[in-house]
Parts: structure tokens; sequence; C-alpha cells
């Protein structure tokens, strides 16, 4: 891809326009496979029998008419017709003189009902701030130093590394003292060390491709090529991507191929058709977020889509891609009555052509960027998420784990005196905890819409609000499975996310909320430290009970290790607000066990129940010939390693 810094003059224009579109890019284009059309459509800056300017091209292959409008020719529309290729649907024109930084729409005419409409680039890099929607010209100058970090990745697979995730909303973490939002070099600015002191591995983006709506949070995202100049410029994004990276943590970014909005200067009834969704509702429409669905049996629609996905690791050296709303689109029937859906082929409920996307998609990122890895938000039981495709899977690297969320949420939310009853809520995963890789989820979807804060979900009085919430968050560290917090939970925010606002930052000023911040700091360094911990997040080699069946005292007691059995680490959990001293339970080796970490802790906003040092004695429980007698505290876990 072309490099061109901002503010440059003409003379770096280098690419000729006889290097654009070839034969071959359109075979690929119109075959579905694709995967860098970006760097050919749209806006490329070039240079033609030795003048400089800017090579446009769009698909629009129902258009009897297309040209481009901008501020260089006054928003004519005849001052710059374009040509249709052949037969592949796209147009293109060169038009000298223009520079980077130039605005610019597409204004297409469609025989269908005298149907005229301005557009915006679907591939356009850059875009005006919304409500306007123009596109602009650009090409990325970001000069990268991240060289250490990408480089390295081959060293640290995910698969055995520690992955705890960051999520967090772009203009809703913290904003500048007058309310506007932190551009995207003051975000990497205060974030950065922010992870480092809280311990994170990666940060993960609530969607930051182009969106008209401020309040959907990016998830009806028109720009899929583009960040959103909300926050500033693509350069500025790359160089938040780039300080991150030498700070040491990953980027991961949610992407929405499941549906797009009805905005009519973006992707929908594009050229007069629904071309990039189906015409009929019943595949092409949205009922629950009133939205466009993708056409995935359309194969340019597939080289779009994957060429957006390749774009974002290409040119903002992203580290991994969660997809959102993966169950949307695995099903013709999700969220539709009878006779609202269209069976496929076979007659069933599987949309083919969405699965088979997925798993192009899925192959496309393993063969170009094997370190990079794929994240899928899948709600139901739908098998092999997380399994090659040769396997018959659909490819993707991870799948968050809503049955976890919901399960131990619900268990969390309810009065102690109850839980001996909902004991199996802890304790179903185990049935199915490694037939996928597991991202276990603590979400932005969990604090909105009037659900509360995580710690305004807990029961009881203050004191065991926050109890509950150590309690939760040492029972994610210590399961199986990568780990993500969204924003503000880190502290014990006390009020639902609102993306209007920010975070309840003062809160830590209180001991309280900063002894909950102070405990994530201490669980994700143990996290990130102890192989035990991570090294077998997705094998049952990694992981055993130790006592899962005393639903009476609502106690559990599980031991983590690595393959080899090296390192292990013993945790235990009371979800109980009475403290259970001589607490006895079996380990396997002989010798004096060291508390690690205690949610009860004075440091944390605990009460103080801790344990010293303790040594096995020769009494036989839960199989083992050696067992060590133990203080739980009240409403808290604590972790043993052996010394």
């Amino acid at each position: 891809m072309m490099k061109h810094s901002e503010g440059s003059s003409l003379s770096s224009f280098d690419t000729e326009t006889a290097s654009l579109l070839t034969d071959f890019d359109l075979h690929l284009f119109s075959e579905g496979t694709h995967c860098r059309i970006h760097e050919k459509m749209g806006a490329q800056l070039c240079r033609s029998d030795g003048a400089e300017g800017v090579c446009f091209s769009v698909w629009a292959p129902h258009a009897e008419y297309v040209s481009v409008i901008g501020d260089f020719n006054n928003w004519n529309s005849s001052s710059h017709p374009m040509t249709l290729i052949r037969k592949s649907g796209i147009w293109k024109t060169f038009i000298p003189g223009v520079i980077k930084g130039a605005l610019y729409k597409f204004r297409i005419v469609s025989s269908y009902n005298g149907y005229t409409s301005d557009r915006s680039d679907p591939f356009g890099q850059y875009s005006e701030i919304a409500p306007n929607f123009a596109s602009i010209v650009w090409a990325d100058g970001h000069q990268w130093h991240d060289e250490q970090w990408t480089s390295s990745r081959s060293s640290r697979p995910w698969q055995s590394s520690p992955v705890s995730i960051y999520e967090l909303h772009a203009g809703s973490w913290k904003r500048n003292s007058n309310g506007s939002f932190l551009n995207y070099r003051q975000l990497a600015e205060q974030l950065a060390p922010y992870c480092r002191e809280t311990g994170f591995t990666h940060v993960e983006l609530l969607p930051v491709m182009e969106h008209p709506f401020y309040g959907s949070w990016g998830y009806q995202t028109t720009g899929y090529f583009t960040p959103t100049s909300r926050y500033g410029s693509p350069d500025d994004f790359a160089a938040f991507v780039d300080h991150m990276h030498q700070n040491g943590i990953g980027v991961i970014i949610d992407w929405v191929p499941s549906h797009f909005p009805e905005d009519r200067h973006a992707l929908a009834f594009f050229d007069g058709t629904h071309l990039f969704e189906h015409a009929d509702p019943r595949q092409g429409y949205h009922p629950d977020w009133k939205s466009c669905i993708f056409n995935y049996g359309r194969l340019e629609v597939r080289s779009f889509l994957i060429s957006s996905a390749i774009s974002w690791i290409d040119r903002f050296h992203i580290d991994g891609i969660r997809v959102d709303a993966v169950a949307s689109m695995l099903y013709l029937d999700y969220s539709r009555k009878e006779g609202e859906w269209i069976p496929n082929r076979h007659g069933g409920r599987e949309n083919l052509e969405a699965i088979e996307f997925l798993q192009a998609f899925n192959e496309t990122i393993a063969r170009e960027y094997p370190h990079v890895f794929t994240i899928a938000e899948e709600s139901t039981s739908w098998p092999k998420v997380s399994r090659p495709v040769k396997e018959g899977g659909l490819g993707f690297s991870m799948k968050w784990d809503m049955g976890w969320m919901h399960d131990t949420l619900e268990y969390m939310q309810s009065d102690p005196y109850y839980r001996s009853f909902n004991h199996h809520r802890l304790t179903f995963r185990a049935v199915y905890m490694f037939a996928e890789n597991f991202t276990l989820p603590l979400s932005h979807d969990e604090v909105v819409h009037g659900k509360g804060s995580l710690l305004a979900k807990m029961p009881g009085d203050q004191w065991q609000k926050l109890a509950n919430l150590r309690l939760l968050l040492a029972f994610q560290i210590a399961s199986p499975g990568k780990k993500l917090l969204f924003m503000g939970s880190e502290f014990g925010q006390q009020s639902e996310w609102s993306h209007e606002g920010t975070l309840q930052w003062h809160l830590r000023n209180s001991q309280e909320h900063d002894g909950i911040f102070r405990l994530v700091s201490h669980l994700n360094s143990l996290y990130s430290k102890l192989p035990a911990l991570h090294q077998c997040d997705f094998s049952q080699e990694g992981f055993r009970w130790i006592d899962c069946n005393d639903t009476q005292q609502s106690v559990i007691i599980l031991e983590r290790r690595t393959a080899d059995k090296s390192s292990e680490v013993i945790a235990a959990f009371n979800f109980t607000p009475v403290p259970r001293h001589g607490y006895r339970f079996g380990v396997a080796e002989e010798g004096t066990y060291r508390e690690i970490i205690n949610t009860d802790d004075r440091s944390f906003g605990g009460s103080g129940v801790m344990n010293s040092s303790v040594h096995t004695d020769p009494i036989h429980q839960h199989g083992a010939a050696q067992s060590i007698a133990v203080t739980l505290p009240p409403l808290g876990a604590v972790m043993f390693v052996k010394n």
C-alpha cells in the first residue's frame, strides 16, 4: 500500500493508474476471494500520463450514470463522469490535481424509478465528522515504531498466553475537562499506563468504524474501512495502536459484518437496488436492530467484507477482531416468527451463505496473519465455532462463553441464602468447558439498558456488594478461558454505563472502590505471571475440581495447572457471608501451601480474614492422601500455591 504523509506535495504520488484494478483484481473481486480490494478501490492517489491526482472507483452495477462530486469541482455532477469497466459493475475515472484531504462523494443515477443519490465511498479511508458524510481523499502517513511488538507475536501464541481484555468505549471512558472527546492520541497516552497499572494484556474497542449515530456505540457501521473521525484521523488511530503496542498492550477491535444501517448516504439501496443487502426483507432486514443484513451469497460483498477486516490489520496492526452478533448471521429465523423467514435450499434454518462467508473470513485471517486471533460473539450452542474449517468448524480462534456469563451473574445476583439451591449454575459449565476455546466476558451488554453495573447487581448491603464483586472477579480469573472485563468494573462503578458521560472516576478516591482496583491489578498480575492460570485455558489437562459438590455451604474448590503439572494453583470460593474456619480439602502433594491472594484482604476493602502458610496433614480428603485446613473468608476467594 502506498504511504503518503499528510501535507506532502503532489510529487509523492507514486502509484500509476495502470497498477490499479487489473483484470486479475476484477476476477478475484467477482469471485469473492479478493482480500485487499481496498488497495485498488475508492480514492487512490496516483499518477496517470505524468499527471498526479486521484483514481476514483466504485461498485455500482445497476447504475446508468455515476460521477465524482467534490470540493474540487463545486459538487458539480457533470464535471467528472465515470466510466463502467466492462461487465464488472465497477465505475472509474482519474481526476488530475486532486490532493489528499479533498472531500468527495459519488453521484449515482439509476434507471430504477429515476433514482438519484449522493453517496459516501464504501471503500473510503476517512470521512467527515457526522452528520456530514463526505469521504476524504486519504493516504496513510503514520511512521510505525512497534516492530518489536509485531515481530514477537509469534513467540507468544494466544492459545497458551495470558489474554486479559479491557473492553472500552472510546467516547465515554474519559473526556476532556470541557466535555469534549479525547482524541485517539490523548486516549492512548492515558489508557496505556492505566492498562499497565491494572495488568490488562489487551484492550478491546467497541466499534471505531465510522458510524453516523453516536448512540449506536459503533454497532451501526457505515464506514467499514474508516476509523471514526470523531476522535481524529486515520493517522491518529494508527498512533493510538502504535503507542499501545510500544507499551506492551494488544489492540482488539469490534467488527460488525452482521448488519448495517439504512442511512441513504451509505450502503443501503446503494445503486438504486439492494446491492449489499438482500432485497427480500425476510433475508435482508433485521427486525431487532431496524437495519440491513448483508447478502453473503453475493461474492463481491464477501470480497468487500473480508477486505475490510484485512485492512484493519494491514493499515493499523490490529491484534484481534471480535465479530459481533454471529448468532444473528448463522440462523435464518433469528428473532423471526414463523413465516417471516426463508428456509435454505435443504429446508433448514441455517444460513449456509453466512457460514461460508465466516469460514472464508477466518481462513483468510489465519493464512494472512496467523498470529492475529478472531473472537465470535455467538450466543447459541452452534458446534465447533472455534474449531478449524477443515474439521467442519467456523474457524474462529475463540468464542465468548455467554452461558458462563449469564449463569454466573444470575447466581451472583441471588441472595446467598438461596445460593445452595443454584449451585449448579456455577458447575454446569464443566459439561462443555473445553468444547470451544472460550473467552469469559463480563461485557458492556450486561451493564446497560437498566441492567445496572456489576456492583449494583450484587445483593446485600454495600460491604456485601463489594465483597460479592471481588468474589466474582476472582472466580473469573481462576476459571479456564481468556478474560474480558468492561470498563468501570475494575473499580466498582456504581451506575450503569452511559455513552453520553464518562466513568465515575471520583470513586477511585474512596478506599473501598480503590480496593477493587487494587484487587483487579493483583488478579491480572497473578494471571499473567503464573502459567498454571493461563497456559491451559482451553485444555482439560489444566483443570480439575477438588470439590464442586458442597452445595450446603456454597463452597467451590478447583485447581489450575500447567500441562506438565510443574505449576499448580488452588482456588477456593466461599459464596456465603459466613466465614468457614478449618475448612479441609484434599491436595495432591505433601508440603506447605502459601496463600497468594485473598479477596478479603483489608487492602482490597475486605475484613481481613486471612490465612498464613498452611501445612498438609495425612488426612484423606477428596480422594487425596494429604489435605489442608484453611479459613475461607466471608464472600471471599483465596488462592494457594505450594512452596
